[in-house]
């Protein structure tokens, strides 16, 4: 009865450590500020940095890697922020060469606020991914800095990042018109965001098919759709919608079946909502 009970408190011990081994994987000091494409008004801007909470000591870190021309990014971004604040704006354009520099990374560590700009996720995730960036950026993230970012910016924040490309048809094609299984490209994205799938653009570019695809795929997962000139901040599990236009969030699909012919699926029933600016609502 003795080493029963020993056993017992031993493993209760264990489990007790793992639940909060999971809580603190799950929350964070710092928050994301999501925006999905579009114009950057200044009152976006001012959001962001009300959030970002800056003391007159603290940097801003923009990485403009998403884009082909990094320089024209970092410019426009900056030009703008410079009329909404007096702290230092700097860009570190990390290739495969400065992917290890030191001195670089610690920077990014200790930015206040890191933004990531549009572009090509793809081509912003090839730089960083398995790097000292990616660990940055996340320690950043837990000691309380805010990470912000646009359109390619906003696609990379998912631990399941949308591509943009199609398995089933070899040629880009800025149009998504089915919903099909195995279909949807996604990749390895920065996982600062659990159990969310991210697509930006939403109503300007009717991406409803898209992110239904990546539900079919990833079914417990929350799809959000961010439209242009919009944004969400994440604090933990609480998301809060602000900007011009709407958010879409679908979620819990049920009665998902697969056919072989053409790759066709159906779902028998999932819920959806749509939040303008100020509302809030939960992710797991």
């Amino acid at each position: 009865m003795y080493r029963h009970n020993l056993l017992t408190k031993f493993y209760l011990s264990i489990a007790i450590l793992f639940s909060i081994g999971i809580l603190q994987a799950q929350s964070s000091k710092g928050k994301l500020f999501i925006i999905g494409g579009g114009d950057r008004s200044d009152s976006l801007l001012t959001h962001l940095l009300s959030i970002s909470e800056l003391n007159t000591k603290d940097y801003i870190v923009i990485l403009p890697m998403s884009s082909e021309e990094p320089d024209s990014s970092y410019i426009y971004i900056n030009n703008q922020l410079k009329k909404l604040t007096s702290n230092p704006v700097v860009m570190l354009n990390f290739d495969k060469t400065t992917a290890l520099n030191q001195k670089w990374t610690d920077s990014l560590q200790k930015a206040k606020l890191i933004f990531i700009t549009g572009g090509d996720q793809t081509r912003f995730m090839n730089i960083v991914n398995n790097t000292p960036i990616k660990t940055a950026i996340h320690d950043a993230y837990q000691n309380g800095s805010t990470i912000g970012g646009t359109s390619a910016g906003a696609a990379v924040m998912c631990e399941h990042m949308i591509t943009g490309n199609q398995k089933l048809n070899k040629e880009y094609s800025g149009t998504f018109d089915n919903i099909k299984y195995d279909n949807l490209e996604t990749s390895e994205g920065l996982g600062l965001v659990k159990n969310v799938i991210i697509d930006q653009h939403f109503l300007k570019r009717s991406r409803y098919n898209r992110l239904l695809s990546a539900l079919v795929e990833f079914p417990t997962h929350i799809g959000i759709g961010i439209d242009e000139s919009t944004a969400i901040i994440v604090r933990n599990n609480e998301i809060e919608v602000t900007g011009e236009s709407e958010v879409i969030v679908v979620k819990n699909p049920k009665g998902i079946k697969k056919y072989k012919k053409n790759n066709l699926i159906s779902i028998e029933n999932l819920e959806m909502s749509i939040y303008k600016s100020e509302q809030k609502f939960k992710i797991k």
